[in-house]
């Protein structure tokens, strides 16, 4: 499988054939780190890493997946790039590419990160926008079969504000690489309809089944996984939070929607979470709405179900596959 000078956008640009060759070659890597195998086969190389957006997990992922590969890396955050202020992207992307041989960018709209990719001549890797997350999705995928042992034919549901990244991204996945996927939402937080009608006709060919679904209890019954996110983005009006804990409430992953499931179902979130009262926004969103967690209860983040972490580390290993097979 060759993906050498390949962007990475989106998964909608990839066939299954390549997106599990992504997920078997992270599984690789992740073996090797853990046998303590050295594997820098990306000596000499560097990287630019663009954050609009500030991010825990995306950042340390990309930084040590380089630092393993062998290669240099530059953070820049919205302060330290003129992208899109002083500095077209298309003139930010150029720049850039005569520097280095791979830029990140994690921040708002798809069309940035497209318009990098495209005056760009060195991979472009999507570390979030507002409409797709895929580096996210590699990491689950790779979770999913590290405990299922396969992703055709797993139940997946995501419950929650599906219109944005993560809906969109786990639907678009699960249809190119045949789960059975079901979103569990009030009608007015669905994916956009032409999405939908596009995953639907990929699942045709992969055998997936794409389901939207406004009850949580019969969305949930049999699940495999059961998948949630935050319910509204930092720096969002109050005004914001409490329509959506009043639309959103009824889909919070608690142990009755787990017991629902079955035995055996499992718990994913791609974090960070509100569990419970321990951050400054939660305790201040508790305080404020008389909420002790909002989109999946403490009980339940830290039951033997929740294998958040796994997936969490899991960024590290899939992000590295994608720069390794890209440059």
């Amino acid at each position: 499988m060759n993906l050498k000078g390949r962007d990475f956008l989106k998964l909608l640009d990839f066939s299954a054939e390549e997106i599990g060759y992504l997920i078997d070659l992270a599984a690789d890597l992740k073996a090797k780190k853990k046998a303590g195998i050295a594997h820098r086969l990306c000596e000499g190389k560097n990287v630019a890493l663009i954050f609009e957006k500030t991010s825990t997990r995306t950042r340390c992922s990309f930084e040590v997946a380089a630092y393993d590969l062998g290669m240099g890396v530059t953070y820049l955050d919205s302060h330290g790039s003129q992208i899109g202020k002083k500095e077209t992207i298309a003139d930010t992307a150029r720049v850039l590419a005569s520097m280095y041989d791979g830029i990140e960018y994690r921040g708002y709209g798809q069309s940035i990160v497209e318009e990098l990719a495209r005056y760009s001549k060195v991979p472009v890797w999507n570390g979030l926008t507002n409409e797709f997350h895929p580096t996210q999705i590699l990491a689950d995928f790779l979770t999913i079969k590290e405990t299922f042992g396969k992703l055709k034919g797993v139940k997946l549901v995501y419950m929650g504000d599906a219109r944005y990244n993560m809906g969109n991204s786990l639907m678009v996945g699960s249809a190119i690489m045949g789960l059975d996927f079901t979103i569990a939402a009030p009608e007015k937080y669905f994916p956009d309809k032409a999405l939908v009608e596009k995953c639907l006709e990929i699942a045709k060919k992969s055998g997936a089944s794409i389901t939207l679904e406004t009850d949580p209890m019969k969305a949930t019954l049999g699940a495999d996984v059961i998948y949630t996110d935050v319910w509204v983005s930092m720096g969002e009006p109050y005004e914001v939070w409490e329509e959506r804990l009043s639309d959103l409430s009824p889909y919070a992953v608690t142990a009755d929607i787990m017991k629902n499931a079955g035995d055996g179902v499992r718990f994913m979130h791609c974090l960070p979470a509100f569990h419970d009262l321990g951050t400054a926004i939660g305790k201040e969103i508790g305080e404020k709405f008389g909420k002790s967690y909002l989109e999946v209860s403490d009980e339940v983040f830290e039951s033997e179900a929740s294998i958040v972490f796994e997936e969490a580390e899991n960024r590290m290993h899939t992000i590295k596959a994608v720069m390794l097979a890209t440059i």
